[in-house]
């Protein structure tokens, strides 16, 4: 997330997360463990249209409200103050950082999503070096379909940080909240070594 006006945290990863609010479990993903994914085709950062409703296997798929770019002014001057809102890109690279773990430990893809844009969300896989792709839910298309837990800032609609276990289609589970975001891909992973299909 953008962290300019957080003059004691000046730099996107390196954050200090007793500082940050925990988002608390609000209840706004207790319907999805079970649904079946929409059929609704996502426009993917490596050009693709995923629809992940017909992928096939166990895909990962991580949420979250809107990664920053270093240097940049935040989206409103309390951002790290909006529970779940600051690590988004920590979050991103902890997926990257074990993507091959995850591969291992049976995921057949992992997709990041957001409501940001294809252009900006290829900026950054570009500047992070992001393995898999990152789909981007500008339309809001899937978090409606779905009813996913959303936020609204500054006039922005945008998906609260979680990530499912998709089956063949249909959700098997769910981690929500997601907190510390820089965990979310180890508790992932513990996940699906713990719980083999």
């Amino acid at each position: 997330m953008n962290e300019i006006h957080q003059i004691n945290q000046p730099n996107i990863m390196d954050v200090d997360w007793s500082k940050i609010p925990a988002p608390e479990d609000d209840g706004a993903a207790s319907h999805l463990k079970g649904m079946s994914m929409p059929p609704v085709a996502l426009l993917a950062t490596d050009g693709s249209m995923v629809t992940l409703a017909v992928q096939k296997g166990r895909v990962v798929v991580f949420g979250y409200p809107r990664t920053g770019e270093p240097g940049k002014i935040a989206l409103v001057d309390d951002w790290d103050m909006i529970p779940g809102a600051r690590g988004c890109t920590p979050q991103t690279c902890s997926f990257r950082d074990l993507f091959g773990e995850l591969k291992a430990a049976g995921a057949s893809a992992v997709f990041g999503l957001s409501t940001q844009s294809p252009e900006y969300q290829k900026a950054m896989t570009d500047r992070l070096h992001v393995p898999f792709p990152v789909l981007s839910d500008d339309k809001l298309e899937l978090s409606k379909a779905l009813n996913l837990p959303r936020m609204d800032v500054a006039g922005l609609t945008m998906i609260k940080r979680l990530a499912l276990i998709v089956d063949d289609g249909r959700i098997s589970h769910v981690f929500y909240p997601v907190f510390p975001p820089d965990q979310n891909a180890a508790d992932v992973l513990a996940w699906l070594q713990a719980n083999p299909r």
